[in-house]
C-alpha cells in the first residue's frame, strides 16, 4: 500500500494518475480539500481510500492506521502534501505544516518500514547566488529568500542532524507545470496563466527585468513538465538504495521569452509580450536564473529521456487546457 500525502493537490494526484498507469491502484489519498476545486483532481483516480489530513495525522501518531486497513502493509510513504505558497506571510503556519507536520511522517515511515520520499524545493536555494548543488552536505549554506523556501530548508536541516538521508529522499522541485494545477490560484505556471490571458487579451503580460545584465523577459527558469517530474519521483520508489537530496528538473535554463513563444506557437497565434512592472512586495525576492543541476539524480540512474519545453507546453495546451481536462480523464 502506498500513501500519498497532497494527493489531490498538483503533483501528488499526478503520482497517483501515475501509479494508476503501472497498475497500482491500492492507494491511500490524503489531503485537506478545503473549498477550492481541488477534488476534481481525484474524480478520474482509482484509490483504497481518502483521509483529511489532520485525521491522517492522529491515525499515524495513535498507530491506529492498521485498525482501519487491517495488515495492509504500507510500502511507501510519498509526502507531496504541504503549503507551496511562495508569498505566505504566516510562519506558525507554514512551521506547523510544512515542517512539524513532515517530521512526524519521517518518523512514522521509520518505524513502519516504509520508503519516505518527501518534496524539498528549490526555493531552498535562494537567489540562486550560491548555486543549485543539492550535496546535503552543504545546507546550512543555503539562504532561503522566503518563508516557504525556509519550511522546506528547516526540515532539510532536521532530516540530515538526525542522520535520516540514507534512508530517505528530499526532491527539490523546481518550476514544474502541467495538468492539475488548475486550482491553485496565483501560485499556477506562467503556461496557465498565459493561456487565458491570450484567450481574454490575445497577449501575454511578463515582469520587467530591473537587472542590467537580463532583458525583459529573458530572466530563465528551469521548466519541468509535470509528466517528467513525476517519472523522476516515482524513480525513487523502485530504487530503494537511493537516499538524500535531489534536485528535479530539466537541467536547462529557459527564458519567460521563451516559453510564452511555445504558448503562442502552440496556439497557432502570433507573439504579443508586453512587460508590465514587478510588485514592489517581490522585487526584492526574485530570482532571475534558476537551473536545476541533476548530475547526482543520473548518477543515481535516472535515464528516462526528458519532454521538450516546446513539445510540454503543446502537449498540455493542446491536450488539457483547451478541453479542461485533467489527468485521467
Amino acid at each position: 500500500m502506498i500513501i500519498v500525502t497532497g494527493g489531490a493537490g498538483f503533483i501528488g494526484s499526478a503520482i497517483v494518475w501515475r501509479l494508476n498507469q503501472l497498475g497500482n491502484d491500492n492507494i491511500i489519498i490524503v489531503d485537506n480539500l478545503g473549498t477550492d476545486e481541488k477534488w476534481r483532481n481525484l474524480v478520474p483516480l482509482k484509490f483504497r481510500d481518502y483521509i483529511e489530513k489532520d485525521d491522517f495525522l492522529d491515525l499515524i501518531a495513535n498507530s491506529k492506521l492498521g485498525m482501519r486497513h487491517g495488515k495492509n502493509k504500507v510500502d511507501a510513504i510519498i509526502h507531496m502534501g504541504a503549503c507551496s505558497s511562495t508569498t505566505e506571510r504566516d510562519a506558525t503556519f507554514l512551521i506547523q505544516n510544512n515542517f512539524e507536520y513532515t517530521k512526524q511522517l519521517a518518523i512514522a515511515a521509520d518505524k513502519l518500514s516504509a520508503r519516505f520520499i518527501y518534496a524539498s524545493s528549490a526555493a531552498t536555494y535562494g537567489d540562486g547566488t550560491g548555486g543549485f548543488d543539492d550535496n546535503e552536505k552543504k545546507i546550512d549554506r543555503l539562504r532561503p529568500l522566503n518563508m516557504y523556501g525556509y519550511s522546506k530548508q528547516l526540515f532539510d536541516k532536521w532530516a540530515s542532524q538526525n542522520d535520516m538521508f540514507g534512508r530517505i529522499v528530499g526532491l527539490k522541485y523546481f518550476n514544474v507545470f502541467g495538468p492539475n494545477e488548475y486550482h491553485k490560484g496565483d501560485m499556477r505556471s506562467m503556461v496557465l496563466k498565459g493561456f487565458e490571458q491570450i484567450k481574454s487579451s490575445g497577449k501575454i503580460k511578463l515582469f520587467k527585468s530591473y537587472r542590467k545584465d537580463y532583458k525583459n523577459g529573458e530572466q530563465v527558469r528551469d521548466f519541468l513538465y509535470v509528466k517528467d517530474a513525476v517519472e523522476m519521483t516515482l524513480f525513487f520508489l523502485e530504487n530503494r538504495d537511493a537516499g538524500g537530496l535531489f534536485n528535479i528538473g530539466s537541467g536547462a535554463a529557459n527564458s519567460w521569452n521563451g516559453l510564452a513563444s511555445a504558448i503562442f506557437k502552440s496556439l497557432g497565434k502570433p507573439k504579443k509580450i508586453e512587460y508590465i512592472e514587478m510588485p514592489d512586495a517581490i522585487k526584492e525576492k526574485y530570482q532571475y536564473h534558476t537551473c536545476a543541476d541533476i548530475s547526482k539524480l543520473l548518477e543515481a540512474g535516472f535515464v528516462k529521456p526528458l519532454t521538450s519545453l516546446e513539445n510540454a507546453v503543446s502537449d498540455y495546451v493542446k491536450n488539457y487546457l483547451m478541453s479542461e481536462k485533467r489527468l485521467g480523464e
